[in-house]
């Protein structure tokens, strides 16, 4: 039997070609929302959640950072999409034709320039996918979807503009997330280790956690901030480091953040990917 990874979106979805992307030999269960996708994943329904986390253009993905601590699930791998939009049509219709393009809220920053330049209006929509069905049911060649085109392909559109964002790095980061994490991998370009923590509330507490990190050398490459539970006091974040905590220099980091927080917890230790060393 074959096993199923969610993602957020339709078939077509940028998360489906994440799927594919990293997990061929399971099947797609597309899911509503991130939430869905999460639940899917806790109630057995699939092995695997694929989530979106953040975009190079767009910046992070919203609610997924205080979506994932609460979701007892575990990070057990990372991938990166090369996003590239596209605008589909109906078979009959022209560029010229296009008046008005929908897709998600993160998607239309992303083509901001080429929608301006040939006075198209964006309209949001809730998946981009999603946004390429109604075309394909729709009769009105004046409208668009901007989509991928793994989704021309499914809802049988015409790619009126190839690569349309404005970035020609435009990427976007997934999480592979489990029932259970595996601290046994170790991948070829390094190991990562994600957690969430809040400092105890004492004078220069965050500044006191970092020092552990820098004296023992370890690599920081995220650490955000965000309110938990609408509370403007109670700040919690979420960081990334270089390191699996069986090494040596992460442990003595972890354990000096350990001094100074209230709530630690490690989220996922996974290999790192390839094209997170791309320059």
């Amino acid at each position: 039997m074959t096993q199923k990874i969610a993602f957020q979106g339709e078939l077509g979805a940028y998360g489906h070609e994440a799927c594919a992307a990293a997990r061929p030999d399971f099947d797609p269960l597309p899911c509503r929302t991130f939430e869905d996708a999460i639940e899917a994943v806790r109630k057995g329904d699939a092995t695997l959640g694929m989530i979106a986390v953040e975009n190079s253009t767009y910046g992070r993905v919203a609610d997924v950072h205080s979506l994932l601590p609460e979701s007892g699930l575990h990070i057990v791998d990372e991938t990166f999409v090369r996003v590239h939009v596209n605008l589909l049509g109906k078979k009959t219709a022209k560029l010229d034709d296009i008046t008005d393009a929908y897709g998600h809220p993160v998607i239309l920053p992303q083509c901001a320039g080429f929608l301006r330049e040939n006075r198209i209006h964006g309209h949001t929509s809730t998946d981009n996918a999603r946004a390429a069905r109604e075309v394909s049911e729709g009769n009105d060649v004046t409208v668009a979807a901007l989509a991928s085109e793994l989704a021309a392909e499914i809802y049988d559109l015409k790619v009126l503009a190839r690569h349309i964002e404005d970035h020609d790095r435009n990427t976007t980061r997934f999480l592979i997330m489990s029932r259970e994490p595996d601290y046994r991998k170790r991948g070829k370009h390094g190991m990562m280790t994600s957690f969430v923590f809040r400092v105890r509330n004492i004078p220069a507490a965050l500044y006191k956690a970092m020092g552990g990190f820098a004296t023992n050398g370890v690599n920081m490459t995220k650490l955000e901030s965000y309110m938990v539970d609408g509370h403007f006091t109670a700040t919690q974040f979420y960081a990334e480091i270089e390191g699996h905590p069986d090494d040596r220099s992460v442990q003595l980091a972890l354990e000096e953040l350990n001094y100074f927080t209230d709530k630690l917890h490690v989220m996922g230790v996974y290999p790192a990917a390839a094209r997170r060393h791309e320059k």
